[in-house]
């Protein structure tokens, strides 16, 4: 069996004593890739919030498994407005999601190895030495993901990864998560598009009133789940 991630027993998420969502329970284990879904205002970022440990739930349990916590988590939040003008490199960009001592001014080589092997496997190593600001939106997308991979220990969590983009770009960022998923990453992802962003997810947490955990049938083998 494999090891668990991340587990919710009977959770209750909102904010002060306002409750958002309740009665959540989900496990997450190794490998596994979970869209959650829901109208808006049904909870979807507030339990993403609350596993980034940015919130406290209100009532239930929420934790990690052994080797993982929410500081091990590769994030990538939905993209504002402020943040399409980074003034930065590609690379520059990418290597900022590496994990470093605060103690220390530069990055070492095996960080930089990191950044470079997570722009390769995102396609994006043509443009290391790129402005980020002038890049497509796609491309930007691109570049946030090899960051949020840089910094995953295992657990990648995604909110709305193709916001903004066109069918064909938005097509590519699932195949490009799908492949992550494939290569051994834990992923938990936000998404409104059902019917592509469901395509290759394993489980689906459906927000709502009544919420429901559900295992999806993705041609996967799930034997010793």
């Amino acid at each position: 069996m494999r090891p668990v991630v991340l587990e919710a027993d009977d959770l209750s998420i909102g904010y002060g004593s306002k409750i958002v969502a309740e009665g959540i329970s989900f496990t997450v284990r190794q490998g596994d890739y979970l869209a959650i879904v829901g109208e808006n205002g049904a909870g979807k970022t507030t339990l993403m919030r609350t596993i980034l440990g940015l919130q406290k739930p209100i009532r239930g349990s929420l934790s990690f498994g052994k080797d993982y916590s929410a500081e091990k988590i590769g994030w990538l939040p939905q993209q504002k407005e402020t943040q399409k003008d980074f003034p930065a490199s590609v690379h520059e960009v990418v290597l900022s999601g590496c994990r470093t001592d605060a103690r220390r001014v530069f990055y070492q080589n095996l960080e930089r190895k990191r950044a470079r092997k997570a722009m390769e496997a995102l396609g994006i190593s043509d443009l290391c030495n790129c402005s980020y600001r002038k890049l497509s939106g796609g491309q930007k997308q691109r570049v946030l993901l090899a960051r949020a991979l840089c910094s995953s220990e295992g657990l990648m969590m995604l909110d709305e990864p193709v916001t903004g983009l066109d069918p064909e770009t938005a097509k590519l960022m699932y195949s490009l998560i799908h492949q992550i998923n494939l290569d051994g990453q834990t992923i938990i992802m936000i998404t409104h598009d059902l019917s592509a962003g469901l395509k290759d997810a394993d489980h689906v947490l459906q927000m709502g009133e009544r919420c429901t955990f559900r295992v999806c049938s993705k041609g996967r083998d799930h034997a010793g789940d």
